[in-house]
């Protein structure tokens, strides 16, 4: 289930054995193995030191509040106090639903320039191994790439592979939102790519679909943001066929999307792994939440959409040469992912892919898949080409375009 990169077709006798092996796997070492290990980062230090500051003579809030209650603390500060605030604790503010979005960006870039400073002086560490020294270096390639330009970055945490995600658009003002949730693979150093594979990395499929809103409905008031701010498993190993990081994932998308400014509605376009976590999501998510669209997905862990518990129209789309159609759609003691989101009996709106490539192409420009992910984003249903000639996804809301 990689995020971008094409994998060789599986044949489904190649899945079934990778399960097995799994199987064989929980039974030799226990549950515990499949669990990451964290240490403590930079944004833990800025952690425990803001959780001891205080600011005009009051404590500061714990950050796992809700956001709402985070919105009004800053709402009762002055411009310099949250300014004072975003340059101590970058990581934190940075990264803390409530916050102002543009305090957000400040503190941001704040803390990637912090993260440039610190990189670069370990790529001149002579005691880092070959493969350290060239981790490094993409590593201050990345940090140096998001610091270009006016770039938005919405989340940053360098600690470990890292999270980040970046708006396209005016969050604060749109009228209609879009998040791309990316599969396996994700973290800083597969942000964003060059080339043919540009579109396959979650910084070009934002970028990409924030285009092609704007051509779906020139002057609509719209954002997209790519959202990497997840855990995500690592290649197709054990934690690709669990839903241990796609659990812990959705309590991030549903903070996230209870935290945007305004009232838009917000539409989630959902990637492989990534509809895994948003299927876990859904039935926690917003009723602002308007639409979910899954592309190669392996499952969203139930058996029907109707089970999701969202409602939010869910719609699938699955390219005819995606490898993922050969993984089978079972879920056994917790591994695997379910039912196939294409399947008619799962009950989604089933839209055409026509002109993806393969598992990592349903955000190219020209593409049907990609101008339906679009009409979606902006509410012209009326625009979406389904799969069949029957036009079934269109059912309840044929013909209507909804701002």
């Amino acid at each position: 289930m990689t995020s971008f990169d094409s994998s060789p077709t599986l044949t489904a006798w190649r899945a079934l054995l990778a399960l097995a092996v799994v199987f064989v796997m929980l039974a030799a070492t226990g549950w515990t193995a499949v669990r990451h290990q964290h240490s403590a980062g930079p944004r833990e230090t800025a952690l425990a030191s803001w959780a001891k500051d205080r600011i005009a003579g009051r404590a500061l809030p714990d950050v796992s509040a809700p956001a709402n209650r985070l919105s009004h603390f800053f709402a009762k500060l002055t411009a310099g106090q949250q300014v004072d605030l975003a340059d101590t604790y970058p990581l934190v503010v940075g990264n803390l639903n409530g916050a102002p979005v543009t305090l957000r960006y400040r503190a941001n870039r704040h803390a990637l320039v912090q993260a440039e400073s610190a990189e670069e002086q370990r790529t001149r560490d002579v005691r880092l191994s070959p493969d350290g020294h060239r981790q490094a270096v993409l590593r201050l390639e990345r940090f140096r790439s998001l610091l270009a330009g006016d770039r938005q970055i919405l989340t940053f945490d360098p600690s470990g592979r890292g999270r980040a995600a970046e708006v396209f658009g005016d969050l604060e003002r749109a009228e209609r939102v879009s998040v791309v949730v990316p599969g396996v693979d994700t973290n800083l150093l597969t942000l964003e790519r060059e080339g043919v594979k540009r579109n396959a990395a979650p910084v070009g499929m934002a970028q990409s679909l924030y285009g092609a809103e704007r051509s779906a409905r020139p002057g609509s008031r719209t954002a997209v943001i790519a959202w990497a701010d997840y855990t995500a498993p690592v290649g197709i190993g054990v934690d690709a066929a669990l839903g241990g990081l796609a659990a812990e994932g959705a309590v991030r998308l549903n903070a996230l999307v209870e935290a945007l400014p305004g009232a838009s509605d917000v539409s989630l376009f959902c990637h492989s792994y990534g509809s895994v976590l948003c299927g876990v999501a859904a039935h926690g998510l917003p009723s602002r939440v308007s639409d979910i669209a899954v592309a190669g997905s392996p499952g969203m862990r139930v058996e029907s959409a109707a089970a999701l518990g969202t409602g939010a129209r869910v719609w699938a789309m699955r390219d005819g040469d995606d490898w993922i159609e050969d993984v089978p759609h079972m879920a056994v003691g917790g591994l695997g992912h379910g039912a196939d989101p294409v399947d008619p009996s799962f009950g989604a709106r089933i839209v055409s892919a026509d002109g993806a490539v393969g598992h990592s192409g349903y955000f190219e420009p020209g593409t049907e898949s990609l101008s339906n992910f679009a009409a979606i984003g902006v509410g012209a249903y009326d625009s979406v080409s389904c799969a069949t000639t029957d036009g079934a996804c269109h059912r309840e809301i044929s013909g209507k375009s909804e701002v």
